[in-house]
């Protein structure tokens, strides 16, 4: 297993950006993507994006495309999520969670760290 976690939330006002990083344990993460995921308050948890560990392939949902960003520092452990232009509608609780290879699901996953957005 792989452990998670994520820092970087906060508060923040509509058309503002935030960085949350999430760091994973172990002198290297040779798990084969890190994905981020998001669950609003009364919702069900929402696919934000992902990227392969590897070859730094992005993966986004429509509704952050063109405004958040996924990166990853290999030499770090550690994965990257930047939000900008961000909205109401983006609060949330987020999270890193691992994919341990190609075609299987996530399995670890982070504690979260909550993202409000201001109108």
């Amino acid at each position: 297993q792989v452990q998670l976690v994520e820092s970087g939330g906060g508060l923040v006002q509509a058309g503002g950006s935030l960085r949350l990083s999430c760091a994973a344990s172990g002198r290297t993460f040779s798990r084969y993507a890190m994905g981020w995921f998001r669950q609003a308050s009364g919702k069900e948890r929402e696919f934000v994006g992902s990227i392969t560990w590897s070859e730094a392939s992005t993966y986004y949902a429509d509704s952050v495309k063109g405004r958040f960003t996924i990166s990853r520092d290999k030499a770090k452990n550690t994965g990257y999520l930047q939000m900008n232009s961000l909205k109401p509608e983006d609060t949330a609780v987020y999270y890193c969670a691992s994919k341990p290879g190609f075609g299987q699901r996530y399995d670890d996953w982070g504690q979260g760290t909550q993202v409000t957005v201001s109108s």
